[in-house]
């Protein structure tokens, strides 16, 4: 994290708004071509993928509310063309072009174990079946679904890596069923629907990098009525947090530096390192309430339009005197089918207290509440981490608790104007009689 050094701190009474400074706009490009915590995510055609312009483009979107999706598809991919590959599509698609990002997702054992044992669950609905993998990377997920018995998969990624993805399936023997496809979702072709999509999308706080928007893309072009979505339902969660020893690394170090009096560093400190969310790594004793469901999507109808700006309401009560530092997210994905009028009878899992103190979704971890059993990938601070971590909001100032007070606010996360792969965070919490807002970007 790089903050600008220009830019307020960003904790301030409510109804004040914080200036954008120029170092900050120019800073951005650079940040667009980093690799943020050794993590950026692909967009679009998969590691590749859709243009956020794409976004704007929503007369080739269904209402699956209306409609369900499959409806008048092919219709109304002839009454728009592709949008244009962007600067900031170019600059992304090449980042995935390095191997280092591969090795740390597929080193991920959580992720990568349970999307394999998503594939063998559902291997009824693969066999035999044409597959497309949205984002395909390395090819890993492809080769599962071949492994399954898929009678043809599609690996489309917009990255180079590609390229060396092709090699792997022909080292592997399997050329003539996994067919590699290297370019956007929007622009390669593929002439017959499929049977199931698969794409691990994901970003940090689950929405960052806008990826699946490919996966609607993708499901609108492709997918035949019934299909598959791999994974088919995600959630993004919110608590308040407390981390003591996080603060008084960043801040409280400068107050004695050797014997020297470095306090007057401490207000950049704070800048330098709470002005942006942080992905880091905490465990169930610095979440101080049961989480808020920020947003459940449902893959099978979620839209495009639907993902441009997410707001939420809240409303904590502190089962512990301690201070607050902020709030952490996190997100879980599930993999099942689609359920009957999804749009109105799904739940996203409730949470209960177990024996331990820990949270547990539904009475069981990783169930879901639905009679059916589903495969769950949970990035939650209880659950085995993985390279997601979970993504903080930390505060300038820590604001002290005292068991069952209440917080409140809202909270809207939006897709950049300036770069729709970014995330505007607009954060209002009150406490104490007291209201704040605190606004970030995640580039």
């Amino acid at each position: 994290m790089f903050p600008d050094a220009g830019a307020g701190n960003g904790y301030h009474h409510q109804h004040q708004t914080e200036g954008s400074s120029s170092a900050a706009l120019a800073d951005s490009k650079l940040r667009s071509t980093r690799t943020r915590r050794r993590r950026r995510r692909r967009s679009g055609g998969g590691g590749g993928g859709a243009s956020l312009d794409r976004i704007e483009e929503s007369g080739r979107f269904i209402n699956f509310a209306a409609g369900g999706y499959g409806q008048d598809r092919h219709q109304q991919d002839e009454e728009k063309p592709p949008p244009p590959c962007t600067e900031f599509d170019m600059a992304y698609f090449h980042s995935y072009a390095h191997l280092g990002i591969h090795e740390e997702m597929i080193k991920d054992r959580v992720r990568t174990d349970t999307y394999r044992a998503a594939i063998m669950q559902h291997q009824s609905a693969i066999a035999g079946k044409v597959v497309v993998d949205v984002g395909c990377g390395t090819g890993i997920l492809s080769i599962f679904c071949a492994q399954a018995g898929a009678e043809r998969v599609y690996a489309v990624d917009a990255s180079d890596i590609a390229v060396q993805a092709r090699e792997v399936v022909k080292a592997n023997n399997l050329s003539d069923r996994v067919i590699v496809l290297h370019g956007r979702v929007e622009d390669v072709e593929i002439d017959e629907e499929v049977d199931v999509i698969i794409s691990e999308w994901m970003g940090y706080m689950l929405l960052y990098e806008s990826m699946l928007g490919s996966v609607i893309t993708a499901r609108d072009r492709w997918l035949k009525p019934g299909g598959l979505i791999l994974p088919s339902h995600a959630t993004l969660y919110m608590t308040p947090i407390t981390n003591t020893d996080r603060y008084a690394a960043s801040v409280d170090f400068w107050r004695d530096v050797y014997g020297i009096d470095m306090s007057a560093m401490v207000p950049l400190a704070k800048q330098c390192a709470f002005e942006e969310p942080c992905i880091e790594t905490i465990t169930g004793e610095n979440v101080l309430t049961w989480p808020h469901v920020v947003k459940h999507v449902d893959c099978y109808t979620v839209t495009a339009e639907e993902l441009e700006s997410v707001t939420t309401r809240y409303s904590f009560k502190s089962m512990m005197r301690a201070p607050l530092h902020g709030f952490a997210f996190w997100f879980d994905v599930e993999f099942s089918g689609p359920l009957p009028s999804s749009n109105n009878n799904y739940t996203a899992p409730s949470f209960v207290e177990t024996s331990s103190n820990q949270m547990a979704v539904g009475g069981q971890k990783k169930k879901r509440t639905s009679p059916a059993d589903s495969l769950m990938l949970s990035t939650a601070p209880e659950d085995p981490p993985t390279h997601w971590q979970q993504t903080m909001i930390y505060f300038y100032e820590p604001i002290e608790l005292e068991q069952d007070q209440l917080i409140s606010g809202s909270l809207t996360l939006s897709q950049s104007k300036e770069n729709r792969r970014f995330m505007n965070i607009h954060l209002e919490y009150a406490t104490g009689g007291r209201s704040f807002v605190k606004e970030s970007v995640m580039r």
